[in-house]
């Protein structure tokens, strides 16, 4: 049976595909707002993996005795939480803040069938930005928008988002959206890859 990527990002994909691993994509709806209401004590790396783990569980509910992978990141910078840009003005706002600041970045994954959560994983990343101008970030986001509106930091490492960074401090995978290598180990684990 093929693994089901409950995720519609491109990024992810990318990884998956690279990695040879077959999967089909089924995106999974739920309301993030509603399942982080009773999260307001956890840390970051616990909400990225208790939204990985619900939207696995969303997909896996219509796919009885599949293997279901779900994946969440989220952004903290100095104490502040930050969620996809909701526009190309506010996109700007997230990108003046973070400018000269580090970025910690939190991805997970969560690998779910039917009602049991079989594995799940949170890993960071910290991405140093380099002072941005204001004519760097109004060049960037033409070049870059809309592209950058489904990413929680407001930019894409394998584009130009590159430019954005001094250094980084964590693995390639975490900073593309999923702890990849963590998420092969548990397929192993489950049978679902080869050992």
């Amino acid at each position: 049976m093929t693994l089901i990527l409950a995720s519609k990002s491109q990024s992810r994909r990318a990884m998956l595909d690279a990695a040879g691993v077959r999967y089909e994509s089924v995106p999974a709806q739920i309301d993030e707002r509603a399942v982080e209401q009773g999260l307001a004590d956890c840390s970051p790396a616990e909400i990225a993996e208790a939204l990985s783990v619900a939207k696995a569980q969303a997909v896996a509910q219509d796919n009885p005795g599949r293997l279901v992978l779900g994946s969440d990141s989220l952004v903290v910078c100095d104490g502040r939480r930050f969620d996809k840009p909701e526009s190309r003005e506010q996109a700007a706002e997230h990108l003046r803040f973070f400018s000269g600041r580090v970025m910690e970045l939190h991805s997970a994954a969560a690998i779910v069938r039917d009602d049991t959560c079989e594995w799940s994983e949170a890993t960071a990343a910290y991405l140093s930005v380099r002072r941005l101008s204001d004519e760097f970030i109004a060049l960037y986001l033409d070049a870059e928008w809309p592209e950058v509106s489904h990413c929680v930091g407001v930019f894409r490492i394998e584009a130009l988002g590159v430019q954005l960074f001094d250094k980084i401090e964590g693995d390639q995978f975490t900073v593309l959206g999923m702890p990849l290598l963590d998420v092969l180990g548990a397929l192993r684990d489950l049978g679902e890859l080869q050992t």
